[in-house]
């Protein structure tokens, strides 16, 4: 659990996030940014289903009505999008391991131990619940590991979540593959918390509390 001094520190940097998306030029975001709409006065982008705006005038992000308010990790992530994708960024259809992606090595060690350990220790033994819990995120199955879905998280940024359950001989295994283009499309310290983001959201969709400390 985040201290409140690391949570206000966020707090601090969304502020000044949402003071460097009103020096953005919005006609060109609409056009380089994938799955970027707007609506009236304000940009509006879809993460993980769920559709946020950014208030033209403000640069504040609102949730959607009746859910309960974006926290420092979502907006630093819509945010992040926004600055750093790039004019010709585009999905190359080649999926890595986190680690493999361009300039990842630094954060590598804190993904392993904060996403894809808490990531196998809270479903193991819970194969049925993951399968669920995927499909509620309108994963896409796919033919590799005992749980394999795609689930997007902005439309440019898919997740590939594969899952090995425990057996007699092996604890159970999971690993995040995520698009070599991605790194075009935002930050690569941001795809940590986008994934670690993904899989709280997996852990509630399926009543699992997280076995461990992650980044969301």
């Amino acid at each position: 659990m985040l201290s409140e001094q690391t949570t206000n520190n966020y707090e601090k940097w969304c502020e000044e996030w949402g003071r460097r998306f009103l020096t953005l030029d919005q006609e060109a975001l609409l056009k380089r940014v994938p799955g970027l709409t707007e609506e009236g006065d304000c940009l509006a982008l879809v993460y993980f289903q769920q559709r946020y705006r950014f208030h033209k005038r403000t640069g504040q992000i609102e949730g959607p009505e009746g859910f309960e308010a974006p926290s420092a990790f979502t907006k630093l992530n819509l945010y992040t999008l926004l600055w750093y994708c790039q004019e010709q960024a585009a999905f190359l259809g080649e999926w890595l391991p986190f680690y493999n992606l361009k300039d990842a090595s630094p954060f590598g060690p804190a993904f392993r131990k904060n996403v894809i350990d808490v990531y196998a220790a809270t479903f193991s033994g819970h194969l049925n619940e993951l399968h669920a819990a995927c499909q509620s995120l309108g994963g896409l199955k796919l033919p590799h590991s005992d749980a394999g879905y795609e689930i997007r998280s902005f439309d440019c940024i898919p997740l590939r979540f594969l899952f090995w359950d425990m057996d007699e001989e092996f604890p159970a295994q999971a690993n995040i593959l995520f698009d070599k283009g991605s790194v075009n499309f935002i930050h690569v310290e941001s795809l940590v918390t986008i994934a670690s983001e993904g899989l709280a959201l997996l852990a509630k969709a399926a009543g699992l509390p997280l076995m461990g400390n992650t980044f969301s």
